[in-house]
């Protein structure tokens, strides 16, 4: 059975309020909404979550279709920013490339990339383990720690050349498909609104 890792699509950022507290925007919104709207989440299908309000939201209206309760861990949040806070987008950029291309280095208080990559695979892997037989599972995070996730799933190093803002398309809203089993990575990122709805058949 398959997995889907699906990152959060636009955001109101809000620079005085902590950035894991960001709600979806209108724009998010709507396109979890018309992603939804091509029925191609199925009934039953389990879903995880970050804790961070974002990705919540967008559980929940994943939740609204499969009929089944979003569980959710601020073990699967976000590389941990909070030394920085937020930062404006040009510096963020500069500060993200470092956080990738120095993975064992601690990026201006950042949480470091090998750091935030075995907590989101372990994780991730911990959920696994619940999951019945013959039911997928979907996974609503973040960018960076899906970025890792991925590098593990694919056997690459990490590299920001990996992430879903070089591979998807800008403001989020990406995902991809991995084997629950063997855990081969079957696709790479791609935007919410070409995820076919018979993705979770193989």
């Amino acid at each position: 059975m398959l997995a889907l890792y699906l990152t959060h699509p636009q955001v109101q950022m809000d620079p005085l309020i902590p950035v894991p507290l960001w709600s979806l925007s209108d724009e998010g919104r709507q396109r979890v909404a018309t992603f939804l709207a091509r029925r191609t989440i199925p009934a039953g299908a389990f879903i995880f979550s970050s804790r961070e309000t974002k990705a919540m939201q967008m559980a929940d209206m994943l939740s609204e279709i499969t009929g089944t309760p979003a569980l959710s861990d601020h073990l699967m949040g976000e590389n941990d920013r909070s030394a920085t806070g937020f930062l404006p987008p040009s510096l963020f950029e500069q500060t993200a490339d470092a956080f990738f291309a120095h993975p064992e280095a601690s990026t201006d208080g950042w949480e470091r990339a090998i750091d935030a990559q075995a907590r989101i695979v372990a994780t991730v892997d911990l959920a696994l383990q619940s999951v019945p037989p013959d039911t997928p599972a979907i996974f609503c995070g973040h960018g960076a720690v899906g970025t890792l996730l991925k590098c593990h799933l694919e056997g690459r190093a990490i590299s920001r050349s990996e992430d879903q803002s070089r591979r998807g398309v800008q403001g989020g809203g990406n995902g991809f498909v991995f084997d629950m089993k063997t855990r081969a990575l079957l696709t790479d990122w791609v935007p919410m609104e070409d995820i076919l709805p018979d993705w979770w058949k193989g």
